[in-house]
């Protein structure tokens, strides 16, 4: 059984560098729109196609609040729980079947 506590570990170790990579990601990317970023900069393109398939529907529910997007907060906030829950109950269960 400690071969499959140590895939589960290795599983939980991976969502959480990919998560904490993305929620960096979608930081930066809220950062940049507040200034007026130049479209065709590579980075300013990919940061639009890594955030906006996820971001669009969160603000599509949300409609206009006062013109303010809060669509990358709720994301952060879903990552950071993600990472909180699943990830440490992920952990945590590697380590009962190590």
């Amino acid at each position: 059984m400690f071969i499959f506590g140590n895939l589960i570990g290795a599983v939980a170790e991976i969502a959480d560098l990919i998560l904490g990579a993305y929620m960096w990601i979608v930081i930066v990317a809220a950062l940049i729109s507040w200034v007026n970023p130049d479209p065709y900069n590579p980075i300013v393109r990919f940061l639009y196609l890594a955030t906006e398939p996820v971001l669009r529907p969160i603000r599509r529910r949300l409609g206009s609040l006062g013109g303010m997007d809060i669509s990358p907060m709720i994301v952060v906030l879903a990552i950071v729980f993600t990472r909180s829950f699943l990830v440490r109950s992920l952990m945590q269960a590697s380590h009962v079947l190590r």
